[in-house]
């Protein structure tokens, strides 16, 4: 955990432009600078950075956000990572509010445990070279060498204690078991994990080595050995060629998930540079979540037969509740006997690519799942299939393709939506980041509230609401509730100053989607009009119109009961107040 205080202090010192150039050109445009967006394919620029505000946003798919946001969205990165790398970008140290996994982590990496994993990754290539059995595995396999450098392929030889060669401290080093690159038995005699496999590195977001996946070449069990699950490595959270694969899936808008590590390489070596692979477990939601912040479609690519179907529903089910309605979730299932890895060398890309078209969507496959083997012409499969759907309905975190599922299964059923409704969860409310990747033009227009008027004056000089108060906003009123909150922050705060720190400060919160819309709405102000003459307008324009509110609601009260003495102090106040030149 990152404490907020630092947030602030690392977006006070960064310099957004600078950020973004590291990966994308920039052009100065008057006061700001532009670029085709590194999000959507365009010919005409229109990806604006604003140096003043810190904040870019493109006019046509609508993503926008800070610094942190960039780098997160543009290199696949979680907040913590996007953290870290912009903060060792400038030489500042990241403090840490540290959770017990944190710790571990912290602890292995001053174990040196990633410089073992490099060692032992240049160890297995260098081995590759004197072993004409697994060169001639790759080469059967079609791979090249310039994929098998991509992917940093290498071979750990026959013998138990060749990694002793590399590691002098190997009998000894506790820290070298905890890569789980050795093995120690009951006896306490130590041998080499991966022996006579080919290995395939596994490496995270930033590039570094955190596990290996090893696959026999003769007779031998387990066919694929993975690493063990160490500080570095959760198979949970990580997903094999997803580091060398990142430009591809950003080109392509789209990323593939397979089953295996040669599928991965197969594909790569066929044009599909944008596959990645689970390493050996079910899709879970963080996987979900990973490449969700990487694009919108995934195509969950599996076998046929029934074990590929199993694998498609777990992914289906860890998918819920990390889906947005932006997000387009496929699923490809290969001929019987085939799988990408055979597939895409018999058909080559633009074969293996045609079997998009034939993919299910996220609710084809839903229903195709749950109405398989039931009935529909009786009452008693309609009300089964109501009864399966229902816990997966619950978990859908998207609110309109919720409700598309809703209108399906109303149509299956034959019940009336309203019949419905009764039966299932309300639909839930759309989270704050479910608008983030939102074209302008999908937003409903309408004509700015006061407190969104006064939202976007605060975001554009913050300053204005030092000291600044506001009474009876209405905390059911998303913009009032935006406003109240940010009005508080910044006079709680006086280190928050940019529209950036603002918005990572609601990171999350019911308040980032209004915020978000509230920034981007403010790019086309610049020397516009005196933002400071007409937020004091505002403010009394809307302090005027909650003090009318408060009257008409005592003037009405008083038509009911008689008025308490506080009441009546209140209500002459109030009109006092609204007499006063």
């Amino acid at each position: 955990m990152i404490p907020q205080s630092f947030i602030q202090e690392l977006l006070n010192r960064l310099d957004i432009v600078d950020v973004v150039e590291r990966y994308v050109p920039l052009k100065k445009a008057g006061a700001n600078y532009v670029a085709c967006c590194p999000f959507h394919n365009e010919k005409s620029p229109s990806f604006s950075v604003s140096p003043t505000k810190q904040f870019y946003h493109c006019f046509g798919c609508g993503v926008h956000g800070s610094a942190i946001s960039f780098v997160m969205e543009h290199q696949g990165l979680s907040f913590p990572e996007a953290v870290e790398e912009l903060a060792k970008s400038i030489g500042l140290p990241v403090p840490h509010e540290t959770t017990q996994r944190e710790q571990e982590t912290r602890a292995a990496q001053a174990a040196g445990l990633p410089e073992m994993m490099l060692q032992a990754l240049h160890f297995y290539r260098e081995q590759l070279k004197h072993s004409e059995t697994a060169i001639q595995y790759f080469k059967k396999r079609g791979v090249s060498g310039e994929i098998a450098a991509r992917f940093g392929l290498g071979y750990a030889p026959e013998g138990w204690q060749n990694l002793e060669k590399v590691f002098p401290e190997y009998a000894q080093s506790q820290a070298l078991l905890e890569t789980g690159l050795i093995i120690e038995n009951d006896e306490g005699r130590r041998y080499d994990r991966f022996r006579d496999r080919v290995m395939f590195p596994i490496l995270n977001a930033r590039g570094n080595v955190i596990g290996f996946g090893g696959r026999v070449l003769g007779v031998g069990e387990p066919k694929y050995l993975n690493s063990p699950e160490t500080s570095l490595f959760l198979k949970g959270q990580e997903l094999y060629g997803l580091f060398q694969a990142r430009n591809a899936i950003r080109a392509s808008g789209r990323v593939v998930v397979v089953e295996g590590y040669m599928d991965v390489v197969a594909l790569a070596q066929h044009g599909v540079g944008y596959a990645v692979a689970t390493l050996g477990t079910a899709t879970t939601p963080t996987h979900v979540q990973k490449l969700l912040r990487a694009t919108d479609e995934i195509i969950f690519c599996f076998d046929g037969d029934s074990a590929g179907r199993r694998a498609a529903w777990r992914a289906l089910e860890n998918a819920l509740g990390a889906l947005t309605d932006n997000a387009r979730l496929l699923f490809l299932f290969l001929p019987e006997g085939e799988d990408p890895d055979t597939y895409v060398r018999q058909f080559g890309q633009a074969g293996f690519e045609a079997n998009f078209t034939n993919a299910l969507t996220f609710s084809q496959f839903l229903f195709k799942e749950l109405t398989r083997d039931l009935d529909l012409t009786t009452d008693e499969g309609r009300a089964k299939l109501v009864q399966s759907a229902k816990p997966l309905i619950e978990k859908v975190s998207a609110p309109a393709l919720q409700m598309m599922i809703r209108k399906r299964l109303a149509e299956l059923t034959g019940l009336s939506t309203a019949e419905l409704t009764t039966l299932l969860p309300s639909p839930k409310e759309p989270r704050a980041q479910e608008t983030q990747r939102k074209s302008p033009q999908m937003k409903a227009r309408r004509a700015p509230s006061l407190p969104r008027q006064l939202l976007r004056m605060v975001l554009q000089q913050p300053d204005l609401a030092r000291g600044i108060q506001i009474e009876g906003l209405d905390d059911t009123s998303p913009d009032e509730r935006t406003l109240h909150a940010v009005l508080a922050l910044l006079n709680r705060d006086p280190n928050i100053s940019t529209p950036p720190a603002i918005l990572e400060a609601f990171r999350g919160m019911p308040e980032d989607t209004v915020l978000s819309e509230a920034i981007g709405e403010t790019l086309a102000w610049e020397g516009k009009f005196d933002v400071a003459q007409e937020f004091q307008g505002a403010l009394e324009q809307l302090r005027s119109s909650a003090r009318q509110k408060r009257i008409e609601t005592l003037l009405a009260l008083a038509k009911t009961q008689a008025l308490s003495p506080e009441q009546k102090q209140a209500l002459t106040r109030e009109l006092s107040a609204g007499r006063a030149p």
